[in-house]
């Protein structure tokens, strides 16, 4: 089950590395007073769970369980921050630009894209934890 959530996690970060590349390319950082996504909870999401993955796979590597339950603790602020930007990018995907303001740089993140980032990363949370409780091991 560690594996699958490796896997798991690994998609989950290729969804995220799409959409940060897409909200950089798009002027996120450039011009923050356009984007409702604050770049320090932007950035604060991508390096918990960097950290919480790169833990993860040294707790595959070595098999202390105190570094799987080290990785989950870490998923939970990474999966709050996540539902923070959800809730400031649903209006904007919703919104119709009328007005000479420039475009947020998150309105350009492919719905599919988002869906997918967070359906992987609700499984991935719920592998993590069930792996940490020893649940499916051997």
């Amino acid at each position: 089950m560690g594996i699958a959530a490796l896997i798991l996690w690994v998609l989950t970060a290729g969804g995220g590395f799409v959409m940060l590349g897409t909200w950089i390319a798009k002027g996120g950082a450039r011009q923050p007073s356009s984007s409702h996504l604050p770049a320090p909870v932007l950035f604060g999401h991508f390096l918990l769970a960097a950290v919480g993955l790169i833990i993860w796979i040294v707790y595959l590597v070595v098999g202390n369980d105190a570094l799987a339950w080290v990785a989950f603790v870490l998923l939970v602020p990474v999966a709050l921050l996540g539902f923070a930007m959800l809730r400031r990018w649903l209006p904007v995907y919703r919104a119709h630009t009328t007005t000479e303001t420039p475009e947020p740089a998150e309105r350009h993140f492919p719905v599919a894209v988002v869906g997918g980032h967070g359906v992987l990363a609700v499984a991935t949370v719920v592998l993590v934890l069930l792996t940490a409780l020893g649940v499916g091991g051997s």
